[in-house]
């Protein structure tokens, strides 16, 4: 049984609600009144799903120090959504370490003539004045 829980704690918590759910599903029907509510959870705040389902109890529900438990979860979830982020950060342009220089690969255009002057006239056999 050991071995079972260190692997559910490796392959993450959603792992472990899940393989919980199927060995004890009475005990999500009695700590959730919906369903809406655990697939929530396990989709965006699994930690504290988790944490939620390990402190629930039948008799007391949620009590005095259990609240803590759970905003741990919470810290985690944040700590693991906030660390991916923070990890991909070199990956967005502009946002790096090092800051990134745009090189001109297009020639470079001319600067529109004064609205004062006639435009240039390409035709030669015009008479000029």
């Amino acid at each position: 049984m050991c071995c079972f829980f260190t692997s559910l704690v490796l392959l993450g918590p959603r792992a472990a609600v899940l393989v919980w759910w199927l060995i004890n599903p009475l005990r999500f029907s009695a700590a959730f009144n919906t369903i809406i509510l655990p697939i929530l959870g396990i989709i965006f705040l699994p930690w504290t799903t988790l944490m939620y389902l390990i402190v629930w109890s039948p008799l007391t529900g949620i009590y005095g120090l259990d609240w803590l438990w759970i905003g741990l979860g919470l810290v985690a979830d944040i700590a693991m959504h906030s660390g991916g982020a923070y990890g991909n950060k070199d990956k967005i342009p502009g946002y790096g370490s090092e800051p990134q220089t745009i090189e001109k690969t297009a020639a470079p255009v001319e600067p529109a003539p004064p609205a004062d002057e006639p435009p240039a006239s390409t035709d030669d056999s015009a008479p000029q004045a």
